[in-house]
């Protein structure tokens, strides 16, 4: 019934002022409003509302996600522009902190301003 339809994704937040940085400048998405309940964005024609919130703790698992072509390549932007990628002590990571599933596909994490995990992935 929704196979046909765009996806929009959600994301809570509690100081927009970081998040539209973040994901504007740092991320590189197309900011398109700020409707007084969340900030807009265009994330390759899809809407992605940065909901703004009061008191929540963010999940401790990732709540979107980016497929990739070139995983190394974009980490490495990424970190250029001050994006810390996370250690797992759990999990084997290289040193880019990618970690190579055993379906074949690579991994990495990164954080949020409000601590939001989110990702990147390159898929066989």
């Amino acid at each position: 019934m929704l196979a046909n339809n765009k996806i929009i994704a959600f994301i809570p937040i509690r100081d927009a002022a970081p998040a539209k940085k973040f994901y504007e400048s740092t991320l590189g998405l197309k900011f398109v409003s700020d409707d007084g309940f969340a900030l807009v964005f265009d994330a390759n024609g899809n809407m992605l509302r940065l909901v703004k919130v009061q008191d929540w703790e963010p999940p401790q698992f990732t709540i979107l996600g980016w497929e990739v072509t070139d995983i190394e390549d974009k980490v490495q932007a990424l970190q250029k522009s001050g994006v810390e990628f996370q250690k797992y002590p759990w999990m084997p990571q290289d040193q880019h902190a990618i970690w190579n599933a055993p379906g074949g596909a690579r991994v990495a994490w990164f954080k949020d301003p409000d601590g939001n995990v989110l990702s990147i992935s390159q898929h066989p």
